[in-house]
């Protein structure tokens, strides 16, 4: 069982102020700047021959003044540079950027840093500038072992690209690798996506994201949308898939996340878990606690708009979470844990008692969706297939 990063309350307990300094704290930077946008993509990315990294290392730097009130002194759990292609950035740049954030908020002895990395976005000396910065956990967006789905794709990268991609982030000194892969690809065929995994588990990770495709609307793909392969085989290769990671040594913590024992990624299990985190960068969105209550933040999504404003309070919004929207967003993360949560954990991060909880979860055992055992509770397998209709139960 995954246990949450900070103690937490026993359910039995009805309380009605949050105390944020025993919920961790994590911090999203978003550079949001790529080569070229790929159709599938709906984050805020922007395509640039030309990032500007001063300029923004800067604006995010002023920008993260105006959150500090809400840290609480507590030190930051994890980083995550996001994009985009945050791979774009110079080692100099992640250096003065992250040297910037310790600055103004303490970072835990042991934090963990990730940076997510492009194949086609590749230099040897940005990562080793990388490593020396502080990061120490890289995320590559492999996505096919295929050039034609590649190409399909939008990628900029071709299939020898990812090999050298992991070469150069090995020889930097990178022991904790993060391969994106995603399956149920238009144009498969029957065992594509398997033979797919097993040519990216040939890389030796020790993290692997495996994910099906979805048209996401705004994108290219729901625009004009590709025929995707049948969903039966879809659902059969991806519980074939999950077996195949399971001998390789790898457990399903999460919808898509896969693991070695010891590298979950502890930035993506604080979202999962209700835990606090920073939102830094253009459209970025954070969520804080407070003892009043849950917050959302979210920052100005145009890059030029956000570098003209971060200085100025107008470059964000707060905007405090319904009491009674509170458990349907921390049932939206917390049932994506594969081996669930403890119930306790639900009052220490949202503030409410258990009793606000337990008639859904009721309902959803009715189903079969859901086991409740010694203070824990999760999805049970079938509940995880359908983990849309588990989720909507939860809505007031």
């Amino acid at each position: 069982m995954l246990k949450p990063q900070a103690s937490t309350q026993a359910a039995t307990e009805s309380p009605t102020r949050l105390d944020p300094s025993q919920i961790p704290l994590a911090l999203y930077i978003h550079l949001p700047w790529c080569v070229r946008k790929c159709p599938y993509c709906d984050f805020n990315s922007h395509a640039a021959e030309n990032v500007p990294e001063a300029q923004y290392v800067a604006a995010l730097l002023a920008d993260l003044e105006h959150d500090l009130p809400l840290t609480f002194e507590r030190p930051l759990v994890s980083i995550f540079l996001g994009g985009g292609t945050p791979s774009l950035f110079s080692g100099a740049a992640i250096n003065a950027l992250l040297r910037g954030v310790a600055r103004r908020v303490p970072f835990a002895a042991d934090i963990e840093i990730t940076l997510e990395a492009n194949p086609g976005a590749v230099d040897e000396a940005h990562f080793a500038g990388y490593r020396e910065a502080g990061v120490n956990r890289l995320s590559i967006g492999v996505q096919s072992m295929r050039q034609a789905q590649l190409t399909r794709l939008g990628r900029v990268h071709g299939t020898e690209d990812a090999a050298r991609a992991v070469a150069v982030a090995q020889a930097a000194g990178f022991e904790n690798l993060n391969l994106d892969l995603i399956y149920g690809l238009p144009g498969d065929r029957k065992g594509d996506s398997l033979r797919d995994l097993e040519a990216l588990l040939a890389f030796a990770p020790q993290h692997v994201s495996w994910y099906q495709l979805t048209l996401e609307p705004g994108t290219a793909f729901a625009h004009r949308p590709p025929r995707l392969p049948p969903e039966g085989r879809i659902a059969e290769e991806s519980e074939q898939g999950v077996a195949l990671l399971a001998t390789a040594g790898f457990h399903r913590y999460e919808v898509s996340a896969y693991a070695r024992a010891g590298h979950e990624a502890r930035h993506n299990l604080n979202y999962w878990q209700f835990g606090d985190y920073l939102g830094l960068g253009a459209g970025a969105h954070g969520k804080l606690s407070t003892a009043e209550g849950v917050l959302r933040t979210t920052r100005r999504r145009h890059p030029q708009a956000y570098m003209k404003e971060s200085g100025n309070e107008s470059v964000r919004t707060l905007e405090p979470v319904p009491t009674e929207r509170l458990p349907i967003e921390f049932m939206l993360n917390a049932l994506r844990l594969a081996e669930g949560f403890p119930e306790a954990l639900f009052a220490a991060r949202t503030g409410l008692p258990l009793s606000d909880l337990l008639p859904a979860v009721m309902r959803a055992m009715d189903r079969g969706w859901m086991s409740r055992h010694e203070g824990e509770l999760a999805a049970t397998p079938l509940g995880y297939r359908f983990l849309d209709d588990l989720q909507l139960l939860f809505l007031p």
